[in-house]
């Protein structure tokens, strides 16, 4: 799969758990769409945020469950719990394929980054020339990394599972020590940065 997309949920304060229940029930219904590859919920960040990835085939299936989404007006069954909705289509670097569902955090961090307007194409072959080296076993994996096809562009999302946020900051400044990490080039493409620490729903196929 190669088209992904992005549901981020605001929801009221204290509703997190509650509106956590009614989407797994939500998304085991027959006729909802789509591939769930996680689904959580923010820990350090903008808090009360549920974000729902979900894979698509193609790009008719993604659109066939978008409309269905929107015009069935159910919302995951809690609409009335929503402070902010945002939906976004991702399609995945072309040299990545996602982790396979299984443990890999707790802690799943959330990183968009928006580029300025000739930015995504450096960026795609800096991050080529580098994810490799960056993910050896003596760093950490990426879950996988996106860039956006709707919204305000040109920006990438990129998703990295963490065992603990101490692993985060060793693994981080170790790969920056070695000059394994940034992509070559990256910093000139960056307009703005924005970073999400999330923990898994109990129903995510990622842990």
């Amino acid at each position: 799969m190669r088209f992904f997309e992005l549901i981020t949920l605001t929801v009221r304060v204290r509703t997190v758990n509650d509106a956590l229940v009614r989407i797994e029930t939500a998304l085991a219904k027959p006729e909802v769409g789509g591939a769930l590859m996680g689904c959580w919920a923010s820990e350090i960040g903008q808090l009360n945020q549920i974000t729902v990835l979900r894979g698509y085939e193609d790009e008719s299936l993604r659109q066939a469950e978008r409309e269905r989404f929107l015009l069935g007006g159910e919302v995951f069954g809690i609409g009335e719990l929503i402070t902010d909705l945002r939906i976004e289509n991702y399609t995945l670097f072309p040299f990545l394929e996602p982790l396979r569902a299984g443990q890999h955090g707790p802690f799943y961090e959330m990183r968009v980054y928006d580029l300025i307007s000739s930015g995504l194409k450096p960026t795609l072959d800096g991050w080529s020339k580098a994810i490799e080296a960056r993910t050896a076993e003596q760093y950490s994996p990426v879950y996988a990394a996106f860039y956006a096809t709707d919204g305000s562009l040109p920006r990438y999302l990129h998703i990295w599972p963490w065992a603990t946020l101490e692993e985060r900051l060793q693994v981080r400044t170790q790969a920056v020590a070695d000059g394994v990490w940034p992509p070559e080039n990256s910093g000139p493409q960056l307009q703005d940065m924005c970073s999400t620490i999330y923990l898994p729903a109990k129903f995510s196929p990622l842990q």
